[in-house]
Parts: structure tokens; C-alpha cells; sequence
């Protein structure tokens, strides 16, 4: 899931890529999306973008024009519209020529130009939006990574609030407080602090001052490109066990590795896989939080750990082992269990009561039996089937008259 450094860098890719590019006409929507609708025309116009926190947000400016007429038509855009962006789960954007759209592409701008090319929002599982007219969410707090100083003070002086009740590692997913963090981020920063996920947060952040007072002192994003991971996790420990520091500068370090982790025409993340030290790393521990996000730790999750939860991974193996019906229904319907004989003998002991009773029948009522040989078309035919029946019903048929 796109988190701050990725939404940050898609805002650096736009500006990149739309940089002197002169866009036209509206802005369209996929017919599958069902998001609104972004109610812009213009014939000539730019477009710029930035980023707070998990929010992008992109500006269509009109390009100023010495003809008045054409100022003036109709449904013309002649101010500039903000239109933000949430990225859900697997938005980006992507700058592309207009045959080579992306199958997800559900809102696109096009280019004044000949072959045209479009910058699209690209969503493949659509937990993506958009808001024409947009500002960034009230509910959010300062980002993290370009607000620094409002980020630090919204959290020490909010310390007291019910939200610090949970677990430092569900708080830190409270955008109200942290706008920007998301799931790898928590790992990797309680990782690099030795903190057990489950601890309360308030326990972890008193103390801490609303001005960071090492800010100016070797930034932690220029100190750790050239060390290795045991060196990175004990350097950080002696300078700083600042939680607040480290949700500014750990997310700066995926951006710093410009678009290698973002890029999504090369796709090549294997620099940032190389960076990530807890967040599915072979050896680290999974646990799903009270909100059912997976949490990724090394050592004691702590006392606030969910008692009634286990590893994700866990609780697959468990519904395989535990669920002995299902496994002999598959066993059986191969041929390797002992039940199937058992079974069609069964059915054969089955069959033959219900003969036995036919007979009995016969036996006891045979005017019953003879009606419907009278009723048929040829009465003949009923007499061939007494004979076919066997020794049994010709036996019992000289019983009763020699009853008579």
C-alpha cells in the first residue's frame, strides 16, 4: 500500500514529467470508475503537483491567453482547479502515449500535442479516489516528512487524548497524528528503536519535547547510506531514541532512493527490498493488530498484544490440520480409504431388503398386483413376467391354492 514516500514521489514524477507540457480539452473518466466526475475544460492549461502525508495533490492552471474570444467560450476553465488524490491501495500515476494506456487507467489528462500522450491515475484495485475542487483532509495532521515541527507538536501536546491509550504500533497508523506512516514504516521505525509493538504509546512518547533539539545536528538520512545493518540499528539506538525523529527521517530514506522504488515503468524495487530490515524480512514475527493489519516485529510483542490472535501465517496451517472431515472426503473420493467398501455394501443389503418386501407383498395382497396387469393395453404381457420372475413367486402362487 503507497505510503508518504510514495505519494511523495508520484508528485515528484508528475512534475517531472509534465514539466512544459501544454494540456487540453477535458478531463476524462474510465466508465468503470465510479468515482465523480472532474468538471474541467480548458484549451491550453499545466498541471503541477505536491504531497501532505497519504495526499496528492495536483493543480490544472489555464494558460493565460492575449485572445479574449477565446477566453470567453463556453464551459472554458479561466481558473486554475486542485483535484487530490488518494491513492489507496495501488494508485500512481503514469505518463504514457495514448496508445499505450494502462488497462487500469480511470482518469486522464491529455496533452496539447501531436502524437498526444495522457497522464493518467492508474488504480487496479480502485481503493483509490479523487476530489475535484479538493483540499487536503482536515482530519489529517502535518505531514510528516515536510511539516515537521507541527507534526512534532500535534503529537506531545495531544498526549493526554484517548488515542494514546493503544498500542504504539496502532497509534502510529493514526493519520489524525501521523500523516504519512503506513505499515512498513511502523515496522521498520519500532525495529530500528528496539520497541515492542504492544507497549502503550503514551509510555513511549512522554517525555519527548515538542522541538527537536538534535534536528540540526547530522541529519540521520546522510549518516547510514555506507553501513550495514547490525552498525545502522546500534548507531541510531546511542544517537536518538526519538520515536517522533524517526518517523521524519525513515521515511526520507525511501525517498532519497528517487524513483528506483517508484518508477512504475521499470518497477524495480530491489533497492528498496534491500532497505527493508523487519517488514517481511525471513526471521521477523507476524501478528495481526486489534484492527487486523498485519504487524511485523522481532523479539516480545509486548503486554498489548491481542491474546485471541495469532500469525497469519499461523492460523492458515491451523484450519489445514484442524479440518479432518474435509481431509477424508478428498481421501475417499480417491480410493485410499476403508470407509468406501463399507458403504456399498451398504447400499447392496439395501436393495435387497426392499426385494424382500415386494415380495411379501405379493404374497400377502395378490389382487393388488393383478389390477394393474388388467388395466394395461396387452393383459398378456403380465403373465410372461409372473414366469420370468422365477421359482420363488411360482411357489408361492401354488401355496395359496392348494390353501383354497
Amino acid at each position: 500500500m503507497p505510503e508518504g514516500p510514495e505519494l511523495h514521489l508520484g508528485s515528484l514524477y508528475v512534475n517531472k514529467m509534465c514539466a512544459g507540457v501544454v494540456f487540453t480539452g477535458p478531463v476524462r473518466k474510465s466508465e468503470v470508475s465510479k468515482s465523480p466526475d472532474v468538471p474541467f475544460t480548458c484549451e491550453a492549461y499545466c498541471i503541477t503537483a505536491s504531497s501532505r502525508g497519504k495526499e496528492v495533490k495536483l493543480t490544472l492552471t489555464p494558460m493565460k491567453s492575449d485572445d479574449s474570444k477565446q477566453r470567453s467560450k463556453a464551459g472554458q476553465a479561466d481558473q486554475a482547479m486542485d483535484v487530490v488524490f488518494r491513492f489507496g491501495m495501488s494508485g500512481y500515476f503514469r505518463f504514457t502515449s495514448e496508445d499505450e494506456l494502462p488497462k487500469h487507467s480511470h482518469l486522464r489528462f491529455y496533452s496539447k500535442e501531436t502524437p498526444c500522450r495522457v497522464l493518467s491515475f492508474v488504480d487496479t484495485r480502485r481503493f483509490g479516489s479523487w476530489q475535484a475542487n479538493g483540499t487536503w483532509q482536515p482530519d489529517r495532521g502535518p505531514c510528516i516528512m515536510f511539516e515537521y515541527e507541527s507534526f512534532r507538536k500535534n503529537v506531545v501536546t495531544h498526549l493526554s487524548g484517548r488515542a494514546f491509550d493503544r498500542p504504539i504500533c496502532e497509534v502510529l497508523l493514526n493519520q489524525k497524528y501521523f500523516n504519512g506512516i503506513g505499515n512498513y514504516l511502523r515496522a521498520e521505525i519500532l525495529f530500528r528503536l528496539n520497541i515492542p509493538p504492544f507497549v502503550p504509546a503514551r509510555s513511549v512518547l512522554e517525555g519527548l519535547e515538542s522541538e527537536d533539539l538534535c534536528e540540526n545536528e547530522k541529519p540521520l538520512k546522510t549518516e547510514i547510506k555506507d553501513e550495514k545493518a547490525s552498525d545502522r540499528v546500534k548507531k541510531v539506538k546511542e544517537e536518538t531514541g526519538d520515536l517522533l525523529r524517526l518517523c521524519h527521517t525513515v521515511p526520507l530514506e525511501v525517498v532519497n532512493q528517487g524513483g528506483k522504488g517508484y518508477d512504475p515503468k521499470k518497477e524495480d524495487y530491489s533497492e528498496f527490498k534491500a532497505w527493508l530490515k523487519c517488514y517481511y524480512v525471513d526471521g521477523m514475527k507476524s501478528l495481526r493488530d486489534h484492527n487486523g493489519r498485519t504487524m511485523w516485529f522481532n523479539g516480545d510483542p509486548g503486554p498489548m498484544a491481542p491474546k485471541d490472535l495469532k500469525s497469519p501465517k499461523a492460523k492458515k496451517r491451523a484450519k489445514k490440520t484442524e479440518d479432518h472431515d474435509y481431509t477424508d472426503k478428498k481421501k475417499g473420493a480417491k480410493g485410499g480409504s476403508k470407509s468406501t467398501p463399507k458403504k456399498k455394501v451398504v447400499k447392496q443389503e439395501t436393495k435387497t431388503a426392499k426385494k424382500e418386501i415386494e415380495k411379501s407383498e405379493e404374497m400377502v395382497s395378490p389382487q393388488k398386483k393383478k389390477r394393474p396387469a388388467a388395466r394395461g393395453r396387452k393383459t398378456s404381457s403380465a403373465e410372461p413376467a409372473a414366469v420370468v420372475a422365477g421359482p420363488e413367486k411360482q411357489s408361492g402362487r401354488v401355496t395359496r391354492q392348494s390353501r383354497k
